[in-house]
């Protein structure tokens, strides 16, 4: 189901983007512990959401990777419900 408000979709690929480059920058440009701090306060304030607004980020990030033409980011936001604590690693 995709959600119908395009804000929602805005945002989380803002916040995805802005936690990717966190991750991805080198140690020279952002404090490593620092990053580390910004991205765990990111995944506590994504997880204390209400089970419904969670459920609604899940299915907003899970369109917007089936529509990701890149790669790299297409795999970054699969991962990222997983990585921010928003959803738990699928069995195998």
């Amino acid at each position: 189901m995709t959600d119908t408000d395009p804000l929602l979709a805005v945002l989380a690929g803002v916040v995805v983007d802005l936690v990717r480059s966190l991750d991805e920058c080198d140690d020279d440009v952002v404090d490593p512990d620092y990053a580390v701090k910004l991205l765990e306060s990111a995944s506590w304030t994504l997880t204390r959401l209400p089970r419904d607004q969670r459920d609604r980020l899940l299915r907003v990030l899970s369109d917007l990777a089936e529509a990701e033409p890149s790669p790299q980011r297409r795999e970054f936001l699969a991962s990222f419900p997983v990585a921010a604590g928003l959803a738990e690693q699928p069995s195998t």
